[in-house]
């Protein structure tokens, strides 16, 4: 399957909290109390997703789409939205989540996201990111792990009526921003 990356639009606000819904209620059972995830409507965070797509940079939405037009996967990040998470010596971004649609998992669409939506955050400047997950979902802590994301040891609990869910963050650092690199092939004059 092939797919094409680009930058969420208002369109595609309806489509959003659907994948975000079924994803969930795929990738987060077991971690996350049924009751929760049954309750989950798309409408409900229609009016959020409306807003996140036409936030400026930082923040970002970038989704995969296929040659239907369908979507199979996003990514969403920002500025670290918290002090704590925030790393001592550089600009921190943060890569707030990253959702399949069940039926195109494992085809690519989510790494393909994932490293745009990076990509945006060096090209904003930033040198660090960071993310959160649900310390029991290890089918999505084993997608971070394996595109570069360590656990640094940070931990928190997220209350949602009378359920905790633990959540463990990730880490990693940045390339330089690609359109700040010399053209490949570059060589640059020897002095001296």
């Amino acid at each position: 399957m092939t797919w094409t990356v680009r930058r969420a639009d208002s369109g595609d606000a309806s489509e959003l909290a659907r994948i975000n819904q079924e994803s969930w209620r795929k990738a987060a059972r077991g971690a996350v109390p049924d009751v929760l995830l049954d309750r989950m409507l798309p409408e409900s965070h229609l009016n959020g997703w409306r807003r996140w797509v036409c936030l400026p940079d930082p923040d970002g939405i970038f989704v995969a789409e296929d040659n239907e037009g369908r979507i199979g996967s996003y990514c969403v990040v920002a500025e670290a939205r918290d002090d704590d998470d925030m790393h001592d010596d550089l600009r921190t971004g943060e890569l707030v989540a990253v959702h399949a649609d069940p039926e195109h998992q494992g085809t690519g669409a989510g790494r393909l996201v994932h490293d745009a939506a990076l990509d945006h955050l060096a090209a904003q400047g930033f040198r660090y990111a960071v993310l959160w997950v649900l310390q029991d979902d290890w089918d999505t802590r084993s997608f971070y792990a394996h595109h570069g994301w360590r656990h640094d040891g940070g931990s928190k609990a997220h209350v949602v009526g009378e359920h905790r869910l633990i959540l463990v963050r990730y880490g990693r650092f940045l390339p330089r921003s690609r359109s700040k690199r010399p053209p490949s092939g570059f060589r640059r004059p020897a002095f001296g």
